[in-house]
């Protein structure tokens, strides 16, 4: 079924489509569809974060917080189809480049070398670890912050950097191409979420959410001259680790 609707609902539903593998409506190819929707890409972590914070709440008086926290892991995994480990895993190997024509060719090779199979480990292990380190009593709160927060990364990368490669690949259809409207109304989601939920703990996620792209972007600049798809799934992936860093912190 194609949905046809108010051009919010379509937007809400590219978004869902893009990023998660949950059922919703077909929407119809739009070349400014993609850039349109990224301003919802904080709502779809909320329903994220919100889910697994309902597994968590579930499992965690019958399970151990190991156990609990790889369902938790399992659940992210699935939802998203594995699409941001993929950019993770991709960005990764490219570092096996010797110059930016090498490191962009690596980066379209779907092949999973040493590098991205390292990352890859990398992150499912510190996500396992660092979600069974989470206190139970604000879990829900840093799953809704964290997937939040690394949703909106992709905000600001869109906004500011041009693709890598101009007339292929997910980046090219937003890089450059959020418009300021865009990026102030998924900012000032993000920052009342994450206020709301986190309260004064909110402050070290959002600097490291802020933290995590701007050093990404100078590293994106400096490599492949641009973004592709997968630097935005590695840039949301590395900023959802970091924000459940800061749930573990102790002062």
């Amino acid at each position: 079924m194609s949905l046809r609707g108010p051009r919010f609902a379509v937007d809400i539903a590219v978004a869902f489509q893009f990023l998660t593998r949950l059922p919703v409506p077909e929407v119809g190819f739009a070349p400014d569809g993609l850039a349109r929707a990224v301003k919802y890409f904080p709502l779809v972590g909320l329903v994220i974060g919100l889910g697994a914070g309902l597994i968590e709440k579930v499992l965690s008086p019958h399970l151990s917080r190991p156990v609990s926290a790889l369902a938790v892991l399992v659940y992210l995994v699935l939802i998203t189809g594995c699409l941001h480990e993929d950019g993770l895993a991709d960005v990764a190997d490219s570092m096996g480049g010797w110059s930016r024509e090498q490191r962009l060719a690596i980066l379209h090779d779907h092949r999973i070398g040493s590098y991205g199979a390292s990352a890859l480990v990398l992150s499912l292990l510190s996500r396992a670890v660092l979600l069974a380190g989470l206190p139970l009593d604000h879990f829900i709160a840093y799953m809704v912050s964290a997937h939040v927060l690394c949703r909106w990364s992709m905000l600001p990368l869109s906004y500011y950097l041009p693709p890598a490669r101009e007339s292929e690949g997910q980046g090219a259809r937003i890089a450059r191409l959020t418009s300021v409207a865009s990026l102030i109304a998924g900012s000032i989601f993000t920052i009342a979420t994450v206020a709301v939920t986190l309260r004064k703990a909110a402050i070290g996620p959002v600097l490291a959410a802020i933290v995590v792209p701007l050093l990404s972007s100078w590293f994106y600049m400096r490599k492949f001259g641009g973004v592709t798809g997968d630097c935005f799934g590695a840039t949301n992936q590395v900023t959802e680790i970091a924000v459940y860093l800061c749930g573990v912190w102790k002062a």
